[in-house]
């Protein structure tokens, strides 16, 4: 268990959090202009943002971080659904965590903070996502 638990801090690892300090730069710039001065709310805003940062993702986890060597559509909706559940569950647990732990605060400020809160559950769930749903290494028969 000690060794499965090390061997997910490895190499991939320190490339995923590279390619995701490039994916928030992009990403989460662009999730708090909407929602901060585009004014689009909360679920837009968070759903715009990901669904653009996806795409650079997919392309530098793929061939970069996990080096996925498999072909065909099949690998797209893996990402994809990763994608959406990762999303549905991180945003979907911070808004209602900070809705209540900051219930004496401004909407704004509990959605921003909801915003950030969800980004760090998503960086969770996606590395795990990505690397044993998404990107998964088959075995090879001998």
């Amino acid at each position: 268990m000690k060794k499965k638990l090390l061997s997910l801090f490895d190499a991939k690892l320190w490339k995923f959090l590279l390619v995701g300090v490039l994916n928030t730069l992009v990403g989460n710039g662009l999730m708090f202009l909407l929602y901060n001065w585009v004014h689009m709310g909360y679920w837009p805003s968070t759903a715009v943002s990901y669904a653009l940062a996806s795409v650079m993702s997919y392309f530098l986890n793929r061939y970069f971080t996990f080096k996925y060597k498999g072909s065909g559509i099949g690998v797209v909706l893996r990402f994809s659904l990763n994608i959406v559940v990762c999303y549905l569950l991180a945003y979907g647990l911070a808004k209602p965590a900070m809705e209540l732990l900051l219930s004496g605060a401004s909407k704004a400020v509990r959605e921003n903070i909801a915003m950030l809160t969800g980004m760090c559950l998503f960086v969770g769930f996606n590395y795990l996502g990505q690397r044993f749903f998404a990107f998964r290494e088959t075995k090879k028969e001998d």
